[in-house]
């Protein structure tokens, strides 16, 4: 064969090893980028020669490679027990001095904008061809809020198309350059194959576009069970339990991986033993440059413990829930049933103290009197109990409700006492807001009742009710608009230190003799407002009034 034809066979076959090199290195980079850790390489030096995404987001920062000292990423590092852990003692400096590190060692760290996060460490020195300490390669695991897992192999296209660029040089020379970059690509496989399959907190597996197993990393022995020599080869399908087979969810999943790129699920698995573990799993799809799938990677959590904490928590939740049923239920037929026996021994003491015939002593007066003053007060704690068992926000359907027009009801059940004690009450403007009509009544008119009966006998009592609509943030940090109705007057008000102790069920801040009631019209207005998905609150001074804010939800439940 002449000189030109072995020089073209040459370039045939470098092509050829090019073209596998670029096949092999696609697969691995979208491998990597779905792994739910950071991978970061320094050099023997400790500068920083690659990472990948997730490395800053727990950076904060994207440091510049080949020139940033691993130590300038961070801020500072921490053990669980929150002492300060020293830059010689991490196990990445002790990586980089040849020292065999702690594998999985549990770090917090902050960073350079302050955050801090709980994490492992994994760092694994890496040698040359010529079996030189090359640098060390740390894979770090957040465990503040791992969501997905994205690791990269940077390899520069660019360093290819030079590569192929300079094929003008002696066979010999090229030929020698790719066996060197094949080298190196084994050695990185290798590497990240080996951090792969030190994961044990979560199950990785490589299935390929039908969803058969072709990787088995230790986490998956861990979780699952399964040795790799007996997994591979076998569909994913294999860690369902009947129902969801019956569902065909595996399938399902796989297709919509398939469709949308990630599949997430939640649900029971099935060990080797034949034990249950609640996993969650994140299955996404690998693609090649053409944009066409290739595999899937699976990513499963055991979340056991999380899911019994919840199912426990359900569970009593539902028994309070039946619990507060029955009680409610007792509380109501108890003092149901206690009216008809107070109904006849008021009707024996009336006719006891009414009658012509029957004359007693001074003393024995005043003791029927009080009696009669008790079954009074008597009589008005049972309706007062009978309400407050009858709150319920299940028992009457939500419609709208105008209080404008509830309002002008309360004054005119109150107009005989608003002139006997010269009062005015004001109001305007009330909103229509969702909600249980005798319900929203009954707060009103317990508010109203509330100033008319603790008014200031040195000035002529003044009620004024009044409604804006504001934005209050919700648990998340979102804002809810809410009508703010405020009831307000000139009365005797109260020391603020009690704006708790009055809306508790019997809590009084003054004696029968001086302003009667049960104690419960207050609480009675709490468990009102508490339905409709709101709440109140009280403020007030001694000699100068109180004022009750109401916040009811301006959009429908």
């Amino acid at each position: 064969m002449d000189k030109p034809s072995m020089l073209h066979t040459s370039m045939v076959y470098v092509d050829q090893v090019i073209a596998q090199l670029r096949q092999n290195d696609a697969r691995y980079r979208q491998l990597l980028k779905q792994l739910p850790v950071a991978i970061f390489t320094l050099d023997a030096q400790g500068i920083i020669i690659d990472y990948n995404e997730e490395a800053t987001v727990i950076w904060g920062k994207s440091p510049g490679v080949g020139t940033t000292y691993w130590r300038d990423i961070y801020h500072s590092f921490y053990l669980l027990d929150g002492s300060t852990l020293h830059e010689a003692d991490h196990p990445t400096a002790l990586a980089l001095q040849g020292v065999v590190a702690e594998n999985g060692k549990n770090l917090i760290i902050q960073n350079t904008v302050g955050e801090r996060r709980q994490v492992k460490l994994y760092p694994r020195v890496f040698y040359n061809a010529q079996g030189e300490r090359g640098g060390v390669m740390v894979m770090i695991i957040d465990f503040t809020g791992i969501l997905k897992s994205e690791m990269e192999l940077e390899e520069s296209e660019q360093q290819l198309q030079q590569l192929a660029a300079n094929l003008q040089f002696t066979v010999e020379t090229r030929t020698n350059e790719l066996e060197r970059k094949n080298l190196a690509l084994k050695l990185s496989e290798e590497r990240y194959h080996k951090m792969i399959e030190e994961v044990e907190d979560y199950a990785i597996l490589l299935l390929d576009k039908d969803g058969y197993i072709m990787n088995w990393n230790r986490g998956a022995e861990k979780i699952k069970g399964y040795s790799e020599e007996e997994i591979v080869g076998k569909h994913f399908r294999v860690f369902y339990l009947p129902h969801d087979l019956e569902k065909n969810v595996p399938g399902r999943l796989i297709n919509e991986a398939r469709i949308t790129g990630k599949a997430i699920h939640e649900g029971w698995r099935k060990r080797k033993d034949g034990s249950t573990f609640w996993g969650s799993v994140v299955l996404t799809a690998l693609h090649n440059d053409l944009g066409e799938i290739i595999g899937f990677t699976k990513v499963t959590r055991d979340l056991t413990e999380r899911k019994t904490a919840e199912d426990k928590l359900n569970l009593y939740a539902r028994e309070l829930e039946g619990q507060n049923r029955e009680l409610q239920q007792f509380a109501y037929a108890a003092a149901h049933d206690m009216k008809e026996p107070l109904r006849k021994i008021q009707f024996y003491i009336s006719a006891i103290s009414n009658s012509p015939n029957v004359s007693l002593p001074q003393k024995e007066q005043y003791f029927l009197e009080r009696t009669i003053d008790a079954a009074v007060r008597m009589q008005g704690l049972i309706e007062d109990l009978l309400a407050y068992t009858r709150i319920s926000s299940e028992e009457s359907q939500f419609e709208p409700v105008d209080l404008q027009l509830i309002m002008r009801e309360v004054v005119s059940l109150h107009q005989e006492n608003i002139q006997k004690v010269g009062a005015t009450v004001r109001y305007s403007g009330l909103p229509t807001v969702r909600g249980i009509r005798f319900q929203l009544r009954q707060l009103l008119d317990n508010l109203v009742g509330n100033s008319l009966k603790y008014h200031n006998e040195t000035a002529a009592p003044h009620v004024e009710i009044s409604s804006e609509q504001v934005l209050l943030k919700d648990e998340n940090q979102i804002e809810q608009p809410f009508y703010k109705i405020t009831v307000a007057d000139n009365g005797i008000g109260f020391d603020p230190i009690h704006r708790e102790k009055i809306f508790v069920m019997f809590e009084r801040l003054h004696g029968r003799e001086q302003y009667p009631g049960t104690g419960i019209g207050l609480a009675i207005c709490k468990k009102i407002v508490q339905n409709h998905f709101g709440f109140i609150q009280a403020t007030g001074k001694l000699g100068e009034g109180a004022e009750f804010t109401v916040f009811l939800p301006a959009v429908g439940k």
